[in-house]
């Protein structure tokens, strides 16, 4: 059984950074990729950032790409999201998520191909 608990999070203003954090429990941690969503009010959950079980690659959304980026330690069994530059369009709750597959290549970007979610955390940004 894979659980996911998420910390961090809170308001900001627009230029501050922020880090999130997402703890993980279950052994196989390690061989999942992990991913990040968010959903802003009133809209869709959308994909943030991936990376592979073996954090060798990352992948952002053209929103966040050299702003936002993603850690993972397979020791501590934890994954971050650093967030720099934040601006007010990222405000949303921010979701991490476990593929729940095996070593898989290329980590998903649809959220229903993740199997494990973490309980979300609210980031606000004012302007």
């Amino acid at each position: 059984q894979v659980q996911l608990v998420q910390s961090g999070g809170g308001l900001v203003q627009a230029g501050d950074s922020l880090r999130i954090s997402c703890a993980t429990s279950g052994r196989t941690f390690s061989t999942y990729a992990m991913g990040w969503f968010r959903q802003a009010p009133g809209k869709e959950r959308e994909f943030v950032g991936a990376v592979t079980w073996n954090g060798g690659r990352r992948y952002y959304a053209d929103a966040v790409k050299g702003r936002f980026t993603i850690a993972r330690d397979s020791i501590k069994n934890i994954m971050y999201l650093q967030m720099n530059s934040l601006k007010p369009e990222d405000t949303a709750v921010y979701y991490c998520a476990a593929d729940g597959r095996v070593r898989v290549p290329e980590p998903p970007r649809g959220e229903n191909e993740y199997g494990y979610w973490g309980q979300g955390t609210q980031v606000t940004v004012s302007s």
